[in-house]
């Protein structure tokens, strides 16, 4: 029971952080370009770790 109270109060701030985050993005100048290619980048080199099994940290 006490788990369960634990990850619901975990859920519900993780929630709210998420709101307050996309509130703030929303009244942010952002560089969505520069945002997009940064993000791109990362799935890039995850998705040719996970291909080549070639780098990590391990």
């Amino acid at each position: 029971m006490l788990r369960i109270i634990v990850v619901v109060f975990a859920l519900i701030a993780a929630a709210y952080l998420m709101l307050r985050l996309a509130r703030e993005l929303g009244k942010a100048d952002m560089d969505w370009r520069g945002i997009a290619f940064v993000a791109g980048f990362v799935v890039l080199a995850f998705y040719l770790r996970h291909v080549t099994e070639i780098g990590g940290l391990g």
